[in-house]
């Protein structure tokens, strides 16, 4: 068996999510059907880095699959390119030792999510950016985000329904810019890690403090107390990307 590691990137919006299910359209299921039918016929198990849910889109995913046989690495990545459906990219392809694991090898995650702050919105971006159509002030948000940087149990951001019981991960990076050509909000998160809809709630959690509604100190309270309650809304995926992925050699 050859294992090949790939970075790939995806348009979420019409599937369900990364993870195969039943009755639904994933992108596990969409690239493993392709595999199959480059390898003639052969059973293709995928696993990923991360389980993206529905609507979220990626530009950096990483995937690992084994082959029976040897493949041109090249001429791979073109089949896989040309063969996946036209919302499923395959940025590169390489052979990797038996020992690299998409999931489990030691790496960190950025993701970003993108609020269209415009008035009207963007309809072209309706599927790409969360539209957020109330008032706003940069540096409320600027400053609570800071407090989000270092080692925290995230209790108070993870979403009900996940079943890990270790809630601790660093964030190296928490950061807000403003694309003013798009009126575009964009935050960044680089961590060792993430929980169920993490990322979805700290934003959500920010804009309300943007708009308001909550003190700044909102967030060292919600790690602190590790009370989802004390958290904002769980914002739509669509506004959601899995940035890059880096391992550790």
């Amino acid at each position: 068996m050859t294992r090949y590691k790939a970075i790939i990137s995806y348009d979420g919006s019409q599937f369900s999510g990364f993870q195969r299910q039943t009755n639904a359209r994933t992108i596990q299921e969409e690239i493993e059907k392709t595999l199959s039918k480059l390898s003639n016929g052969q059973v293709v198990t995928i696993q990923g880095a991360g389980r993206t849910d529905a609507g979220v889109h990626a530009y950096g995913q990483v995937i690992h699959f084994d082959l029976k046989k040897k493949r041109d690495v090249e001429k791979l990545r073109f089949a896989l390119d040309t063969q996946s459906p036209d919302d499923i990219d395959f940025v590169s392809l390489e052979e990797v030792s038996d020992q690299f694991h998409a999931r489990y090898c030691k790496h960190l995650k950025t993701y970003e999510f993108l609020v269209d702050v415009g008035r009207p919105k963007n309809p072209m971006m309706r599927h790409y950016a969360t539209h957020y159509p109330f008032p706003l002030k940069l540096e409320p948000m600027e400053e609570a985000i800071k407090y989000l940087i270092g080692t925290h149990d995230f209790t108070g951001f993870t979403a009900s329904g996940t079943t890990i019981e270790n809630k601790v991960r660093t964030l190296l990076r928490a950061d807000i810019t403003f694309d003013t050509d798009r009126n575009f909000i964009i935050f960044t998160f680089t961590g060792n890690g993430f929980l169920y809809k993490q990322v979805r709630n700290m934003v959500g959690t920010l804009l309300k403090i943007g708009n308001g509604r909550m003190p700044v100190e909102q967030v060292k309270l919600i790690l602190k107390e590790k009370n989802r309650q004390l958290a904002g809304p769980t914002l739509a995926g669509n506004g959601l990307y899995l940035k890059e992925i880096i391992y550790e050699d």
